[in-house]
């Protein structure tokens, strides 16, 4: 069952209340987990029976670049350790997952680190479509922004009837930052995150104007009304108004949109999306 958006937006508010904490929560049924390798990040978000975030954790690291793994092991090593602690915390085993990958590409690239951690992939289904099944959306584009790729799902009447994935993404926001002010590129991803850093909108529109261009390119011929985005690179401030004035279309900004993909790969389990049966939730034991 879908999720209103009003709903969808109190479970991304509790998802980022809890982000990174360890301390141990009474977890009383299945759970269902979700991990989102992306080319920045590395995040893990399990949910309880009822889909409430019981656990987030988020570790920033450049292991997926342009559809190619460039760290495999330090994925792998990141999300053991991401397991582990959701273990200490719920008190329950987890040896399942639904992960995602950008349209168009392999859903090996994310399906082999889950493996590789210990983990059986239950549901895997491209990051867009993720979001898409999640909320109560038609005639509606979702447009997720990632590190290295701007990826596309039209629905309509609930239904995801196009999904495209090109490359530009906040990579190449933060290129740009680092090119002008000549600084490293970790510098200028530290710069792109803090909030109202001031001049950094006008510097990268041109390459939001590009990811206007894609995602006009995807939705062309498609009766679609409005846009939502998820994904990091919208944590930008300014950037849903520039993408709204080159698109000509309403565009919806998630209160998190970092946790949005993740949220929605760890609610696949629950609405029995994506490719996989979830035959085996793992032990239920309670804390406490």
């Amino acid at each position: 069952m879908a999720l209103d958006w009003k709903e969808a937006e109190r479970r991304l508010e509790r998802a980022a209340a809890i982000l990174n904490q360890e301390e141990p929560v009474r977890v009383r049924s299945p759970l269902s987990v979700g991990v989102d390798l992306g080319t920045a990040d590395v995040l893990l978000m399990v949910l309880d029976a009822s889909g409430q975030p019981v656990a987030t954790f988020l570790e920033w690291a450049e292991v997926v670049r342009d559809g190619v793994v460039v760290d495999y092991m330090g994925a792998v090593d990141i999300l053991r350790s991401m397991v582990n602690k959701a273990r200490k915390r719920t008190g329950m085993e987890i040896t399942h997952a639904a992960t995602s990958f950008p349209p168009g590409t392999d859903s090996r690239l994310s399906t082999n680190i889950l493996e590789a951690a210990w983990l059986e992939v239950t549901h895997v289904l491209d990051e867009p479509s993720c979001v898409a099944g999640l909320l109560e959306l038609d005639k509606a584009a979702v447009v997720d922004i990632g590190g290295g790729t701007t990826g596309t799902a039209v629905v309509l009447d609930g239904r995801v009837v196009f999904s495209a994935d090109e490359p530009t993404g906040g990579r190449h926001l933060s290129l740009v930052i680092a090119g002008h002010y000549g600084i490293s590129f970790e510098e200028a991803e530290e710069l792109k995150r803090q909030p109202g850093a001031p001049g950094i909108l006008d510097l990268v529109r041109p390459t939001i104007g590009r990811i206007a261009d894609i995602v006009n390119t995807h939705i062309r011929g498609h009766n679609v009304e409005r846009i939502v985005l998820t994904g990091g690179t919208c944590c930008l401030q300014g950037l849903a108004g520039v993408l709204e004035s080159e698109l000509g279309l309403p565009v919806t900004l998630p209160v998190q949109p970092l946790l949005l993909t993740p949220l929605a790969i760890a609610s696949l389990p629950l609405h029995n999306l994506g490719r996989g049966a979830y035959t085996n939730p793992g032990p239920t034991l309670e804390r406490g």
